[in-house]
Parts: structure tokens; C-alpha cells; sequence
């Protein structure tokens, strides 16, 4: 199976370490989607923009890790995409983004740029 991260798992970020025994496909940017921060990592929901994210091949393992790294889907919930690498499990975040920073660049690893 394949996971789609777009913050802290993302390469050379804080949370990088659970990706270690996953294969990296490729970097894609996926459209009809926007990125908010919520300080330390970030928020997902669908909508007009684009973000910058990695595509990795994943075991049933680590998708339990980082499910339970995503707070037992109590903030996200994971949604099957289509990449250029096939379908990819992405997480969605499930509460309200309203007062939170819109990254309109959609690159969570150059957000203070």
C-alpha cells in the first residue's frame, strides 16, 4: 500500500523517522486540497489549492504506527487518492480550520518562506 505525508513526516522534518522502513516513490503535488498550520504540524482538508507532498510504499505496520500517530484518527480521518504511483492513503483533517494560517504555497517544509 501507499501513504501520502505533506508535513512532519516528510523528509528532513521532525516526524521523518517513522517514514525510515518505508520506500519513497516519488514527490507529487496534488491538487484540490489546502494546508494549515496548526503550529507543530499541519492540517489537510479538500479545497481549491495544491500541496507539496511525498508518496511512500508502506507496510501494514507502519500505517498502524501512524495511525496512532494521528491520534486514533480522532483529528484525522484517512482517505484513499489517486498519485502518479497509484492510490494512496492521505490524512484529512476533521475539525475546523477557521483562524488557522492558510499556507498558500502548499509546501509545508517551505511555509516560512
Amino acid at each position: 500500500m501507499r501513504i501520502i505525508v505533506y508535513g512532519s513526516l516528510r523528509r528532513k522534518q521532525g516526524n521523518s523517522h517513522w517514514m525510515t522502513n518505508a520506500q519513497w516513490l516519488g514527490d507529487y503535488r496534488i491538487p484540490g486540497y489546502e494546508l494549515y498550520d496548526l503550529g507543530h504540524y499541519p492540517a489537510v482538508i479538500k479545497g481549491d489549492g495544491e500541496i507539496d507532498c511525498e508518496v511512500y510504499r508502506i507496510d501494514s505496520s507502519i500505517l498502524a504506527e501512524l495511525d496512532e500517530l494521528k491520534n486514533d484518527r480522532r483529528d484525522y480521518k484517512r482517505e484513499l487518492v489517486q498519485t502518479p504511483y497509484g492510490s494512496a492513503w492521505m490524512y484529512l483533517y476533521l475539525h475546523s480550520v477557521e483562524g488557522l494560517k492558510c499556507i498558500d504555497s502548499g509546501d509545508w517544509v517551505h511555509r516560512e518562506d
